[in-house]
């Protein structure tokens, strides 16, 4: 992400490639925003139960770590 974290022009962008993926259909551009956010905080949810119960989640596989 360029620009300062307040430069609209990042989210005027998503805002309008979202629409686009709908078809310009503003009612199904909601729901699928709603549907991805309803999975995000369901995932979140499941990493904080896993840590708060001691697990460490894994690294994705792609990522190296800072320590090597």
């Amino acid at each position: 992400m360029s620009g300062s974290p307040f430069d609209n022009s990042h989210y005027e962008q998503a805002c309008d490639q979202a629409i686009a993926m709908c078809d310009g259909n503003l009612r199904s551009t909601i729901k699928a925003l709603i549907m991805a956010n309803e999975y995000l905080e369901a995932e979140l949810a499941e990493l904080q139960a896993a840590i708060s119960s001691g697990c460490v989640p894994k690294e994705p596989s792609g990522r190296k770590s800072s320590a090597a």
